[in-house]
């Protein structure tokens, strides 16, 4: 059985996704950057999700949100239907989408765990060889300067959305918010992500260089076919964190992972009662599943990690 998922109002997310078998169905082309960032768009709309950073890789997505009224879920189911239901008319495809693995979900728990975690998703193109530097990804994404003050824009695709459908409008706005844990020093918030992106790029550059090989390019980046599959090496089923804290941040890791066995074994205890037909069972706060389909208590304290 999976573990509980703890979801916090108000908790910011590293989320990804991938293609099954790594399939390149992603590919930046304009079709597919306007299916996703229109798909993105109205999703988060839809159930209030900010959303700080994005790329959409050729075989996977990376998004940077945060969710204020506890919604995560729902706008994932709904998000990434939508993304499967367009690429599949998009790329004549049929069968599954996305990889049988579960959604990669990370709450970022401290200013520089969120500084690092955009960074990565930033840099993604340029740790996988694609482009030289990260603004030079053709596909939907977001670039450093943006976040806080830019937006995404798109028109409805052609494939799939029906035009006829109140709940798929003509043209959509994202904007780009800053994280919550950016209470002021908007700038030195953005030159810190800047010089982590910075970090990666050069890393990449330093493995390029020593392997002896060349970056793909743009161009060619945006024009490989769909239907190939990522071939660079991959360790599979590894460890799926649940939460990030950055680097040298102390204790906090040691903090935060007691809060998550804490909640684990408190939601294993409740669920307990609960099979045993004792309904007066109380989960601990942060319950989602149970609560939305089986209507349990709920206690009213949040935690403060996951």
């Amino acid at each position: 059985m999976s573990q509980p998922r703890h979801i916090a109002p108000g908790a910011t997310y590293l989320i990804t996704r991938r293609a099954l078998r790594r399939h390149l169905l992603f590919r930046p082309d304009a079709a597919m950057t306007q299916l996703l960032v229109y798909a993105l768009a109205v999703s988060a709309r839809r159930y209030s999700i900010e959303v700080h950073a994005l790329c959409a890789m050729s075989s996977h997505l990376h998004l940077v949100v945060t969710d204020p009224n506890g919604a995560l879920p729902r706008f994932l189911q709904f998000f990434h239907r939508i993304v499967a239901l367009g690429t599949k008319v998009l790329r004549k495809w049929e069968g599954p989408v996305w990889d049988h693995e579960a959604t990669s979900v990370v709450r970022l728990l401290t200013h520089a765990a969120v500084v690092e975690k955009i960074a990565y998703v930033l840099a993604n193109p340029v740790a996988a060889g694609l482009v030289r530097h990260a603004r030079d990804w053709p596909g939907a994404k977001v670039d450093v300067s943006e976040i806080g003050c830019g937006e995404l824009r798109a028109a409805r695709p052609s494939a799939y959305f029906d035009p006829e459908n109140p709940q798929w409008p003509e043209q959509v706005t994202l904007p780009l918010t800053l994280p919550p844990v950016v209470q002021d020093g908007v700038e030195g918030f953005r030159r810190a992500v800047a010089a982590e992106l910075t970090w990666h790029e050069a890393q990449a550059h330093a493995g390029i260089h020593r392997q002896g090989l060349r970056f793909l390019g743009a161009k060619r980046a945006s024009k490989i076919s769909p239907y190939e599959r990522a071939t660079s090496f991959e360790v599979l089923r590894g460890r799926n964190p649940t939460f990030a804290i950055g680097r040298d941040q102390g204790g906090a890791w040691r903090v935060a992972a007691a809060a998550v066995r804490a909640f684990r074994a408190s939601y294993r205890a409740a669920l307990e009662r609960w099979r045993a037909g004792i309904r007066t069972a109380v989960f601990p706060a942060g319950t989602w599943w149970m609560r939305i389909f089986h209507g349990v208590s709920v206690a009213d304290v949040v935690p403060t990690t996951t």
